[in-house]
């Protein structure tokens, strides 16, 4: 702060840099939220962003009753819907697209960057948890993990996994 910064992401677990594994240190010690709500009430004029074990967009609403933000890190990578859950509950008028129309979205985007020279591995992994939490998501992730690594220029790979998500969930219709 005396260097001009004001805004700080402050990780609300002190971090052992050594005796532990990094999987351990996301669970030891205990997340301390109440050590992050005291510098934002300590120093209100600076911006603080907590990070640290929230997982659900009812979390981030909570903490952002203390602080100015919330950084979702795992929690997004393996389940991105979350960030229209958050979106959606902070916004309550924001309509989100469909997760159908994600796909169809991204399927442009891999057919783009395919004609560059990407891979569609690349890509696709980070689609594994767009359907996190549904009936049908270990299909859909199976699909994608069996044949990503086949055509690297497969930019249709998002469709044929949707479609086989669907032929056993047509239900969810991208819910």
């Amino acid at each position: 702060a005396e260097s001009g910064c004001n805004q700080f992401v402050v990780q609300a677990r002190k971090a052992w840099l050594s005796g532990m594994s990094p999987k351990e240190n996301r669970e030891l010690p205990e997340l301390r939220y109440d050590w992050v709500y005291r510098i934002k009430q300590q120093q209100p004029e600076w911006t603080i962003l907590l990070n640290g074990g929230v997982s659900s967009a009812a979390e981030v609403k909570a903490h952002l009753q203390f602080v100015d933000g919330v950084m979702l890190g795992r929690a997004a990578y393996h389940n991105p819907w979350i960030l229209v859950e958050c979106q959606q509950l902070l916004d309550g008028k924001w309509e989100s697209p469909d997760r159908a129309e994600i796909v169809c979205r991204m399927q442009q985007y891999c057919r783009e960057q395919t004609a560059l020279g990407v891979a569609v591995k690349h890509i696709s992994r980070h689609m594994l948890g767009l359907f996190q939490g549904l009936p049908g998501a270990r299909r859909w992730r199976r699909w994608i993990s069996e044949n990503a690594h086949v055509n690297d220029s497969d930019y249709q790979l998002l469709g044929d996994a949707f479609e086989h998500f669907l032929a056993v969930h047509p239900q969810q219709n991208a819910a």
